[in-house]
C-alpha cells in the first residue's frame, strides 16, 4: 500500500508556529507582557494572551507566505471574532480578571522571500462579538 504525504497541513502549521514566535518577539518589544501562549478551553484556542499596561489583550496571529489569499488580518472574520470572544470571556472568568479592561488585537505577518517578515499590529482590531 502506497501512501502519499500531504505536506500542505504541516507547512501551514510551521508557518503558524513561526508567525507566533515573530509575534511574541514583536509584542514584547512593544512593551506587552506575555501571560499565556496557545490558551485552550472548550471553545477553542487563543494564540497569545498578554498585558499591555492595564489591559488584558487577546491576540490572534495571522501569518501568510503569499498574498494569494489577501492580507492576513482579513481572515479574522465575524465567526472567528465570535469564537475568540467566547474564549476570552472563559479566560477572564477562569482567571478572575473581571476588573480588567480587555481588548482584541491582531498581529498580521507577511513572510517575504529571503527570510524577511512584515509585521503589522492592529490594536482594538474588533469588539466583543457574541
Amino acid at each position: 500500500m502506497h501512501m502519499t504525504k500531504n505536506t500542505g497541513g504541516s507547512d501551514r502549521i510551521r508557518t503558524g508556529k513561526r508567525g507566533e514566535e515573530i509575534a511574541v518577539e514583536y509584542l514584547m518589544k512593544a512593551g506587552y507582557r506575555i501571560m499565556e501562549r496557545n490558551y485552550r478551553c472548550l471553545f477553542g484556542e487563543i494564540d497569545i494572551v498578554a498585558r499591555d499596561q492595564d489591559n488584558i489583550v487577546f491576540v490572534e496571529v495571522k501569518s501568510r507566505k503569499s498574498e494569494e489569499f489577501g492580507d492576513p488580518q482579513l481572515s479574522v472574520g465575524l465567526n472567528k471574532q465570535k469564537k475568540i470572544s467566547k474564549i476570552s470571556l472563559n479566560y477572564i472568568k477562569e482567571k478572575h480578571l473581571h476588573q480588567c479592561n480587555a481588548r482584541f488585537d491582531v498581529v498580521a505577518i507577511k513572510m517575504l522571500p529571503q527570510g524577511k517578515e512584515e509585521v503589522e499590529l492592529i490594536q482594538n482590531a474588533f469588539d466583543l462579538a457574541i
